[in-house]
């Protein structure tokens, strides 16, 4: 696993309307994030603006379609592409998703959700397994957002993220956003999926906010600033997490750089006093 931060760190997602000032090192960050099909590509611009952010600010590679929940296995050419970018950043590490995003080699473009059985469980950790020894690291997952319930799982999500963490020894992605809407979406108390997590693996916090959608429906669309009630679940992962590696997530309606800093220095003001574990 991932060894343990020695302090909590603080960053921003890579997102082209912030470049050019990402490009001159003077962001009060300690990290950005990057989505890493965006830079899975031999030479060319996007290649060579993260190689020179590189130079001033560590980088999280965080993917969208290794589709860990895939039946099938995963695309060996795909993580021959990942590896070499990860191995010319070296990045803090590599993450992605607890989801499935595609079929016989069709990409969806969507975080599809899995059902929490022993049999999803046992794909997912075989490509934990893949992943990790194809790219020469440990992995993050991240937990999902959920917009309906299997009739076939067998146990909560938590108990799943658990087992996958002891099964591969990958680390975890905490989307506090995610909890929250899950939560909302399912008529959940998230504090108690908090109280089921394994802390001890947690080393990345997300906060976005979502949209509202149909049905009374949140939706994790990750264009609006973080809300209260995230920001309220984001209090209590901090009173449990330990040192971790938090970061504002915004994918759509890019404010200013200045508005995503300033969110970013509510989130630093959240240094906990720890409790035990």
């Amino acid at each position: 696993m991932i060894a343990p931060l020695p302090r909590s760190l603080y960053g921003l997602g890579l997102r082209r309307p912030h470049h050019e000032a990402f490009l001159s090192g003077t962001v009060p960050v300690d990290f950005v994030e990057v989505i890493s099909e965006n830079f899975m590509v031999d030479g060319g611009r996007p290649a060579a603006v993260l190689a020179r952010v590189r130079c001033h600010h560590d980088v999280v590679l965080h993917g969208v379609s290794m589709s860990l929940g895939t039946a099938t296995g995963l695309d060996p050419a795909y993580l021959a592409r990942l590896r070499r970018l990860a191995d010319a950043i070296d990045p803090l590490w590599v993450s992605d998703h607890l989801a499935w995003t595609g079929i016989d080699g069709v990409n969806s473009h969507d975080l599809l959700p899995l059902p929490y059985t022993e049999e999803a469980l046992a794909i997912v950790c075989r490509n934990i397994d893949q992943a990790q020894t194809a790219l020469g690291r440990p992995i993050l997952v991240e937990n999902p957002s959920t917009y309906l319930d299997f009739r076939a799982s067998q146990m909560p999500e938590w108990a799943f993220l658990s087992a996958m963490v002891d099964r591969t020894g990958c680390a975890l992605l905490l989307d506090v956003n995610n909890i929250h809407v899950s939560a909302h979406n399912h008529g959940r108390d998230p504090l108690a999926w908090l109280d089921g997590i394994p802390w001890a693996a947690v080393r990345q916090l997300h906060l976005a906010g979502p949209s509202a959608g149909a049905d009374g429906l949140l939706i994790d669309t990750h264009d609006t600033p973080v809300p209260d009630p995230v920001w309220q679940l984001y209090a209590e992962v901090r009173r449990r997490a330990g040192a971790v590696a938090v970061m504002i997530e915004r994918d759509d309606d890019i404010p200013p750089l200045a508005t995503l800093l300033a969110e970013l220095d509510r989130a630093r003001l959240t240094e906990p006093q720890m409790a035990p574990r």
